[in-house]
């Protein structure tokens, strides 16, 4: 979710790509470098696509036509047509240009690929998406198009119609200019694909595992966020915090129950507004609501939702996703490895999570609101009740958020379509479940923000007791951030926003771990 550059260097070819990598191209502009035994492999397995074309036998990609036009031989001089026809055809993408993020993600994953040898294409293709991600020049995508079956067709055609001198692409800059005026200021020849090479461009789940890998890196910020978040909820409205302790937790042995659990006590850890009602006689009550007591079950369930798919994205980032492949003893097989389907999953599994993370917090933001249940805090933490709001209406933004996450967590991938004349009858939806959660995260990331900025004013409220250390130095960060404490209403947007902007960098989980002596998650990971 920041955007500074990173220097390092990241190798396509020698093993498979690690999500950091895919997060320092994607996001930080880190530049890629093929490695040299990568492009010998390359070049074995085009020698033998280019004995197959001459083949008088057909052979799917390389002589013959697509999908359902499979069956169809095509004549040697017609296909450099063919391989021209196909990416202009199936970049026919539509709606709103997709994040540059997502595309730079997307054509690193499927320069990885080419780099396998298992797609037949020639080095120079490989070196020259290479050079595209080195140079900046980012093809215009659009949102609407994939089915995620065969892969992200209409994405991965935008991409290769750019590498071809042709569409529109942003460059370094950020300026809309002609791919093929971008290609020539960075010195880059446009391709003219051959036998089997347009196939190769585009038969992949590089965007919606591009995608699942972007989410995952924001997530691991945001559930660390939110056992701060709920921590200052917890201290702020006077609740316990014996029953996150260790020996209760390891009754269910739930790993990320576990985790959160041991975030929330070293971020309460010597509090003295938790200390001063730990004494029975002081405070009566039995037990905290559910949206208190039970945040480690519901954000350790996240975690583990996050745990299982980064199991699926790493085996997909091991993967050469091509249809037809090369194997490696030389063999041009069909296969159906293109389709999206566990990429799909676990991208819905995810979008559930979110907003279960979002609702718990939402849920704890307005138990802090109401005088019934916040024990002592004034209404709406208003500082003139009936003259002030408060954050009442920050509440309703986070309510807002929240339905809209219930409605994006509905699968996308029990919602398969059929296409190309029932050749391609079952399809993963993978591309628009990623899409749906991209949203999710942003407004996770929201609702989160909105639990920090009404728990900072809490704490504040409770005056002359300090809060502990890590979430009073959260709260100096939200106060540092130019968002005042309690006092008359102001422009609470731009509150918001601030808070959000430190919620998204990380900044708010790091200020709180800095000052527990633990990183999130020490007592697990």
């Amino acid at each position: 979710m920041t955007t500074v550059t990173d220097s390092r260097v990241v190798t396509v070819g020698v093993a498979p790509l690690t999500p950091e990598d895919v997060v320092a191209v994607a996001r930080h502009d880190a530049r890629v470098e093929v490695a040299p035994e990568a492009l010998a492999r390359v070049a074995a397995a085009r020698a033998l696509v280019e004995g197959l074309a001459d083949d008088p036998d057909p052979h799917y990609g390389i002589s013959t036509g697509f999908g359902a036009l499979a069956t169809t031989f095509i004549a040697p001089d017609r296909r450099l047509q063919l391989q021209e026809s196909l990416i202009r055809s199936h970049a026919a993408g539509t709606g709103p240009e997709v994040e540059r993020e997502v595309v730079r993600a997307l054509q690193l994953l499927r320069l990885q690929t080419l780099a396998t040898g298992h797609t037949g294409v020639r080095p120079v293709v490989v070196e020259t998406y290479a050079a595209m991600l080195n140079a900046g020049i980012t093809p215009i995508v659009r949102e609407y198009g994939s089915l995620g079956c065969s892969g992200d067709l209409a994405p991965l055609s935008h991409v290769a119609l750019a590498s071809m001198g042709e569409g529109r692409v942003r460059d370094a800059d950020g300026t809309e200019v002609d791919a093929s005026d971008a290609l020539a200021a960075a010195s880059v020849p446009p391709l003219v694909l051959r036998e089997k090479e347009g196939l190769a461009l585009i038969n992949g789940t590089d965007g919606m595992l591009g995608m699942l890998l972007l989410a995952l890196h924001d997530l691991s910020v945001l559930l660390d966020t939110a056992d701060v978040a709920a921590a200052m909820s917890v201290e702020s409205q006077l609740g316990t915090d014996a029953v996150f302790a260790a020996d209760l937790q390891a009754l269910r042995p739930q790993l990320g129950q576990a985790a959160s659990a041991a975030n929330l006590r070293a971020v309460l850890a010597g509090s003295p507004i938790v200390a001063s009602h730990r004494d029975p006689a002081v405070c009566t009550r039995v037990q905290d609501a559910y949206s208190l007591r039970c945040s480690p079950q519901v954000h350790g369930a996240a975690r583990d939702t996050a745990d299982h798919a980064r199991l699926i994205a790493s085996r997909e980032l091991a993967a050469a996703v091509d249809n037809p492949v090369i194997t490696d003893d030389g063999r041009v097989e069909s296969n159906g490895n293109f389709h999206g389907a566990p990429v799909a999953y676990v991208l819905d599994f995810l979008a559930i999570a979110v907003a279960d993370v979002a609702s718990i917090s939402e849920r704890r933001t307005d138990r802090a609101l109401d005088p019934a249940r916040s024990h002592g805090l004034p209404p709406f933490l208003a500082h003139e009740v009936g003259v002030d709001s408060g954050l009442m209406i920050a509440q309703y933004a986070a309510a807002g958020i929240v339905s809209e996450l219930k409605r994006l967590a509905v699968p996308a991938s029990v919602d398969s379509i059929p296409s190309s004349a029932m050749q391609e009858d079952h399809v993963s939806m993978g591309w628009a479940a990623a899409r749906k959660l991209r949203r999710g995260i942003d407004g996770l990331a929201r609702v989160l923000a909105i639990e920090v900025l009404t728990g900072a004013r809490a704490l504040d409220l409770r005056a002359p007791l300090r809060p502990g250390r890590a979430t009073g130095a959260v709260r100096d960060l939200v106060r540092a951030a130019g968002v005042d404490g309690p006092g008359r209403d102001r422009f609470l947007s731009p509150d918001m926003e601030a808070v959000t902007a430190l919620v998204a960098s990380g900044a708010v989980a790091r200020a709180a771990f800095e000052n527990t002596g633990l990183e999130p998650d020490q007592a697990i990971r």
